[in-house]
């Protein structure tokens, strides 16, 4: 369902979820790490069961979403395939939709590990040996099937087409801007500008400025430009370079890779 290359500080490795568990790769893909076989509630042995949402933290964590609503925090050695399931962070009543670690420098006191689900709740983690929940934003009902952290703030794509800016040290909503007419499926932030892509049902792609003013510390957030992938339904849109220039697009039944870049 869903593939990530976690970057940690001594290794990369090619994270894949799917209805079974989690496989973890090398970077090229040549060997298998670690298998994990998701270990079903039994409340739940009637419902769809899947792992979604990746996202690797505090320099040595890889963390994985579930559908019963759980992350699970894998410990990764420097080297080699003694993997280990150090914790279970059970805070989310839904499904785990999207998992995304600070991509920039965090303020104090505002974590470094956001995690989403299918009711729009967020909750706001510091990692460490273990990880510690510093905030809960309640969900409206609506889908929260994105998210991505940038130097403390929290960028969410919902289902209704909205993107919503929180401070995560206060869980604050700072900006919320009607970005799509349909579902958004992907939100990816650029870390050395702070740009966010934005890919949704409606064919549409835009590209966004996060930034803050220096004077009243308001998050602020400018459009920059958009794309349309005719007749397609965008499911998939990453960019391809830390500052954002180019990116890259795909869609459902579309067996391409569609890349943008400066004219």
């Amino acid at each position: 369902s869903q593939a990530a290359w976690c970057e940690l500080p001594a290794r990369v490795l090619l994270v894949l979820t799917s209805q079974r568990g989690v496989q973890m790769y090398e970077a090229d893909g040549s060997t298998m790490v670690f298998w994990h076989v998701l270990d079903v509630p039994e409340l739940l042995a009637a419902h769809s069961v899947f792992a979604r949402g990746i996202a690797a933290a505090g320099g040595r964590f890889i963390c994985v979403g579930t559908s019963f609503g759980a992350v699970l925090v894998f410990d990764i050695p420097p080297k080699g395939t003694n993997v280990t399931l150090s914790e279970v962070l059970e805070q989310h009543r839904d499904p785990i939709t999207d998992i995304a670690a600070e991509q920039g420098q965090a303020p104090e006191g505002a974590g470094d590990l956001v995690t989403a689900d299918d009711s729009g709740t967020l909750c706001l983690w510091s990692s460490g040996e273990e990880f510690t929940l510093l905030g809960k934003i309640p969900g409206s009902g609506c889908t929260c099937s994105s998210v991505a952290l940038w130097n403390g703030m929290v960028a969410a794509g919902y289902g209704n087409g909205q993107i919503r800016l929180w401070e995560a040290g206060s869980g604050r909503i700072r900006a919320q801007v009607n970005a799509h007419a349909r579902w958004i499926y992907a939100l990816d932030l650029a870390p050395l500008t702070g740009k966010l892509l934005s890919g949704a049902e409606d064919s549409f792609v835009h590209v966004w400025k996060l930034s803050r003013n220096p004077d009243t510390d308001d998050i602020e957030m400018q459009h920059c430009h958009s794309e349309c992938v005719t007749d397609t339904q965008v499911c998939g849109a990453r960019f391809c370079d830390p500052a954002g220039d180019t990116f890259a697009v795909t869609g459902y039944d579309l067996s391409e890779i569609l890349c943008y870049g400066p004219a």
